[in-house]
C-alpha cells in the first residue's frame, strides 16, 4: 500500500503530449458548477477536489469511505453536503450518482472527446490554484484583519517570524522583505530548544507579536513552539492551510489559506500572496519609516552593486 506522498506522486505524473483544449467533459463541468458556487473551507475544498477527480467511484461510497478516502471526518463530509446546497449526504450522493451515470453511459466516442478535453496534471495544478487564489480574493473583500495585524506586527520591535521544516521557505521570504521595512527581525527556523530560546529572548527584548506559518505536514515542533511563545506572553498570528485544529487553538490571529496539493508537493501560491498583503499592511502602518529604510537600502545596494544592472 503506497504512502499517501507515493500516490500523490504517482498520481501526478507528468504525461507528454500535445496541448489540450481548454473544454472540460460534461460531467467534470457540472460538478465544478456545483462546487465553486459556495465559500469552501480547505478540508471541504479537498473533498470537492477527491469526487471531481472520482466521480464515478466515489458517487457510490458511503459517507464513512468517502471520508476515509478524503481523510477527512463524516461530519466535515455532512457540513461539505450541506454548504453546496443539500440537506444531506444521501441528498448529495444521489445527485452525484445521476452525474456519474451520466459519465459511464457515454459513447466510446464521447468518452475519447472527453478524455481529449481533460487538461493534463501540469494545466489541472494551475487550476486548483486559481480556485485557491479566486478563494483568497474573496477573503480580502474585507481586508480589515489583514490591515489590524499588519499594523500589530510593524510595531512589535523585535518581530519574530517562525517556520519550521518545509514551511520555512515561507519564513525565509516574509523575513527577507520585513527587514526592509523594520527595524528588528528575527527568524527562526529551527524547533525545539533553539526555537524556544529565540522566542523567549525576543520577549525580553520586547516583542509582542510572533508570524508563524505551518503548511502540510503540520510538525508537532511548530505546535509547541506556538504553546511556548504565547506562555512567554508573545501574541501569535498564524499563516496555515486550515482554520480549524490544534494549531489555530493556539493563535491569536488566523490567516487560513489553501495549498495546491495536486502534485507530489504542495506549491504555495496563495500563501504567498497572502505574505505580500502582510507585508504591505506593514508598510501602510508606518510609512515614513517604510520610506527612510528603503531609501538607506538602495544607497547601500547602489554603493556595493548588489544588484546587476538591466
Amino acid at each position: 500500500m503506497p504512502s499517501p506522498q507515493q500516490a500523490r506522486a504517482q498520481a501526478s505524473a507528468i504525461s507528454a503530449g500535445k496541448a489540450v483544449p481548454e473544454a472540460e467533459a460534461a460531467p467534470t463541468t457540472r460538478l465544478r458548477a456545483l462546487f465553486d458556487g459556495p465559500r469552501l473551507s480547505p478540508g471541504q475544498r479537498r473533498i470537492a477536489q477527491y469526487l471531481i477527480e472520482h466521480i464515478t467511484e466515489a458517487a457510490f461510497l458511503s459517507i464513512t469511505d468517502l471520508a476515509e478516502r478524503v481523510g477527512v471526518s463524516q461530519p466535515s463530509v455532512t457540513r461539505f453536503a450541506t454548504a453546496v446546497g443539500f440537506s444531506g449526504y444521501p441528498a448529495l450522493r444521489e445527485r452525484l450518482q445521476s452525474i456519474a451515470l451520466s459519465k459511464l453511459a457515454s459513447t466510446p466516442e464521447a468518452a475519447e472527446e472527453a478524455e481529449a478535453a481533460r487538461p493534463n496534471e501540469l494545466q489541472a495544478a494551475v487550476d486548483a490554484e486559481i480556485d485557491n487564489l479566486e478563494n483568497l480574493r474573496r477573503d480580502f473583500a474585507d481586508p480589515e484583519q489583514v490591515i489590524e495585524t499588519g499594523r500589530a506586527l510593524s510595531r512589535s520591535a523585535p518581530l519574530t517570524i517562525l517556520g519550521l521544516r518545509i514551511s520555512g521557505s515561507l519564513a525565509e521570504y516574509f523575513a527577507y522583505a520585513a527587514r526592509r521595512i523594520h527595524p528588528d527581525v528575527r527568524l527562526v527556523t529551527r524547533g525545539g530548544s533553539v526555537a524556544y530560546d529565540a522566542l523567549l529572548q525576543s520577549r525580553e527584548a520586547g516583542g509582542t507579536w510572533v508570524l508563524a506559518f505551518t503548511m502540510p505536514r503540520h510538525a508537532h515542533e511548530t505546535l509547541t513552539a506556538m504553546r511556548v511563545a504565547r506562555r512567554a506572553g508573545l501574541s501569535v498570528a498564524l499563516v496555515t492551510d486550515l482554520g480549524l485544529g490544534p494549531l489555530a487553538d493556539e493563535a491569536d490571529v488566523v490567516f487560513a489559506t489553501g495549498t495546491g496539493s495536486r502534485l507530489v508537493f504542495d506549491s504555495y501560491a496563495a500563501p504567498v500572496v497572502l505574505s505580500a498583503a502582510l507585508l504591505q499592511a506593514m508598510t501602510d502602518a508606518d510609512p515614513e519609516r517604510t520610506q527612510a529604510r528603503l531609501e538607506d537600502y538602495e544607497q547601500v545596494a547602489d554603493e556595493h552593486a548588489f544588484f546587476v544592472k538591466d
